[in-house]
């Protein structure tokens, strides 16, 4: 069992609910059941599979987890877009917050890769 604490990619992801509940609350309260509550489940479950795969005894299960994780990452990064080209914040929070979420999407990325089995190694 890993310590998912530890990480970095769960710290960073931690943090990254925290940006994205900040900036969902100054979205039109018509969005409370729309994009308002789809940013706050993506960003949530990016830590939350970071976690719970780090429970899981293979690395191939961890790694689908963080592909879960990463999958999370990519709706959350469409849903932000959205929110952008429909102008409900400013476009400046949101190129924060997307470039924040840029640099976790690689972390995950690596770690998954990292994971893999070398396809040369037998």
């Amino acid at each position: 069992m890993r310590n998912f604490r530890t990480l970095n990619i769960w710290q960073r992801g931690v943090q990254l609910v925290i940006d994205v509940y900040a900036l969902s609350e100054q979205l039109p309260n018509e969005e409370k059941y729309g994009l308002k509550s789809q940013i706050c489940r993506a960003a949530v479950s990016i830590p939350s599979n970071i976690a719970e795969g780090s429970s899981r005894p293979s690395e191939i299960e961890y790694g689908r987890f963080l592909e879960i994780a990463l999958g999370s990452a990519f709706e959350l990064e469409t849903q932000l877009m959205i929110i952008q080209k429909l102008r409900l914040v400013s476009s400046d929070q949101i190129e924060s917050l997307r470039n924040f979420l840029d640099m976790e999407q690689k972390m995950i990325n690596g770690l998954i890769t990292k994971l893999k089995p070398k396809a040369n190694s037998k």
